[in-house]
């Protein structure tokens, strides 16, 4: 009986492995630095934000890679009502511009679309490119008639369903509806001296 090798392969510094695990509060910084590197200073002007803002992310759907000790991605999931129906929307999805190739954003969406079946969520809605979401199941074939509140690219609008469906006649807005973050009370400086 011959018995096999392995090959040596020599690992570089590219290969190093990255792990996915649950966002942390000690992230935030580190999060907020890499979306503003991916998506720019303007990326609270966008419409998917307006889902965003003032609203925690689905229980166990915010999501980090790292890398060598290092948060190199990030994806978070929240709740929304799609024209009456319970959906999550998807993003942002991000990836440090570094790392692009080691397919830390393929991981984060198969990992972040199975937690959300897995916790029963019936549909997810993105805006994104078609050719780079269509590989995970998304399509345009039930978003033809939602809306989001800010002007988007209608052949963005994406979706999966986990339960046949899910959004069958689904219409008209996509909305908040995730947990309401606390609303922090804010002092700007010349009220903070002034006192």
């Amino acid at each position: 009986m011959t018995a096999f090798r392995k090959p040596q392969v020599a690992l570089t510094s590219k290969a190093a492995p990255f792990a996915i695990r649950s966002e942390r509060a000690a992230d935030v910084a580190a999060r907020e630095a890499l979306l503003d590197a991916c998506f720019g200073d303007d990326r609270h002007d966008r419409t998917c934000q307006r889902l965003r803002d003032g609203r925690a992310p689905a229980a166990g759907l915010a999501l980090a890679a790292v890398r060598e000790g290092k948060l190199v991605g990030t994806v978070r999931l929240w709740h929304v009502s799609a024209g009456g129906r319970p959906a999550l929307v998807l993003g942002p999805l991000a990836v440090d511009p570094a790392c692009r190739e080691l397919g830390i954003g393929a991981a984060l969406m198969q990992q972040a679309l199975a937690a959300a079946r897995a916790r029963g969520h019936e549909a997810v809605i993105l805006l994104g490119d078609a050719p780079y979401y269509v590989r995970f199941g998304f399509s345009a074939e039930k978003t033809g008639a939602l809306m989001l509140p800010g002007p988007f690219a209608r052949d963005r609008l994406l979706a999966i369903e986990f339960t046949d469906g899910a959004l069958e006649g689904a219409e008209g807005m996509i909305v908040p509806t995730g947990t309401a973050l606390p609303k922090r009370r804010v002092v700007r400086a010349l009220e903070a001296h002034a006192a």
